[in-house]
């Protein structure tokens, strides 16, 4: 059997950055990864993140998770994962950490907005802009544009939930500045990061649908993989009060996760006789991963979640008036660049399709609440939608 630890990334065998960083003074024994890691902990666009909508938009409690937290969680997960199959672990950090950063305020009902303002000049996905904000719109060095991330960091996040074959405008770009073979299967590294993701949303939805009064767990429980995991904590736990054993509940269902997706992803790499970080990627299919039968009960539970959760009525009232808050306002900096702001309007490009791109990029990067603040600035405090008045 091949350890999976032969197919680790290994930072000194990097593809490098897309520019040369000559002078640079490198501060203690950071590597690559590391370093790639704590450029992105440190942007302006990932601490944007706390004031973004997860699940709820703008939620009034301060117990309920936001982009930030979740890329926390995610980021522990995977960095876990990989830490019991002897790959990297700051690269999955880095993918963790950074996998959310393209996303607009609102959420998906933001992105939805952007998507169709933008249809006529390439649209908007999440995840192109994730790269674009990292390799280009986030500009703190003196000499280039973006943060100069490692390729593999780059190509993790562009083929983390598998190979690319007809990419946005704004992957396009970066693959043609700096080409992340998005025909190809990502690193373990990412692959894992994209599990780790799937793990954290699906429980720590649960927790915070069942705080929030959204979730019924009567209902909840009629899912086979919920109640045979709730049953072995009541068993433990007998007569301890509901709502600790639902929050024993989400812990056991992440351990049970982890645990499956590292028997999985190992025995997968045993099955395909790959051993090396290349063969991983020309494997023909994702090695890291749910087993198959995990993974089927995991897209019931996600079947369960959009139908209870992500589509409860209150939810897609408070998704239709963030898409109404977003279209409104791109159409407003359409007709009037200089409501953007010096800075942006200043930098306005010419031509129609990239200054519809500029404006994209503008009102991706706003949190929920400046969003709300420059909407209400441009159409009154009057004007802003009920459901989102609270903001």
């Amino acid at each position: 059997m091949f350890p999976v630890v032969a197919c680790a990334s290994d930072p000194a065998q990097s593809r490098g950055r897309r520019y040369a960083e000559l002078g640079r003074v490198v501060r203690g024994p950071r590597d690559d990864f590391q370093r790639d890691r704590d450029r992105i902990i440190h942007s302006i666009a990932f601490r944007r993140l706390r004031h973004k909508t997860q699940v709820f938009v703008a939620p009034d409690g301060d117990h309920y998770r936001v982009r930030l937290t979740h890329s926390i969680e995610v980021a522990q997960i995977g960095r876990g994962i990989a830490r019991a199959l002897g790959l990297n672990e700051d690269l999955t950090e880095a993918l963790c950490l950074a996998h959310d950063i393209g996303h607009p305020p609102f959420g998906h009902a933001g992105e939805d907005a952007l998507k169709a303002a933008m249809a006529d000049h390439g649209g908007f996905d999440h995840n192109g802009h994730t790269l674009r904000t990292l390799a280009a719109l986030e500009c703190p060095y003196p000499r280039f544009d973006g943060l100069n991330l490692t390729w593999e960091t780059l190509e993790g996040l562009a083929k983390h939930n598998g190979p690319v074959t007809n990419p946005g405008w704004a992957l396009a770009d970066i693959d043609g500045d700096f080409g992340l073979d998005l025909g190809s299967h990502a690193s373990l590294e990412a692959q894992i990061a994209a599990v780790a993701d799937d793990i954290a949303y699906d429980n720590h939805d649960i927790d915070d649908g069942l705080r929030a009064g959204l979730l019924d767990v009567d209902q909840l429980m009629e899912q086979p993989f919920v109640a045979a995991n709730f049953r072995a904590v009541e068993d433990r736990f007998p007569g301890a009060p509901r709502d600790r054993l639902l929050r024993e509940l989400v812990r056991d269902q992440i351990g049970v996760m982890v645990n499956d997706v590292i028997a999985a992803t190992t025995a997968n790499v045993a099955a395909a006789g790959v051993a090396s970080v290349a063969e991983v990627r020309a494997a023909g299919r994702s090695l890291g991963g749910f087993s198959a039968e995990l993974a089927a009960e995991e897209r019931e539970l996600k079947r369960f979640m959009y139908a209870n959760l992500y589509h409860h009525p209150e939810q897609v009232a408070a998704a239709a008036a963030a898409n109404e808050v977003v279209g409104r306002l791109f159409a407003a900096y359409a007709d009037d660049p200089r409501l953007m702001g010096e800075d942006w309007s200043a930098r306005l490009p010419g031509e129609e399709c990239a200054t519809t791109r500029h404006i994209g990029d503008y009102i991706a990067g706003m949190t929920d609440r400046f969003a709300i603040d420059r909407y209400a600035e441009i159409f009154g405090r009057a004007e802003v939608p009920e459901a989102l008045a609270h903001v």
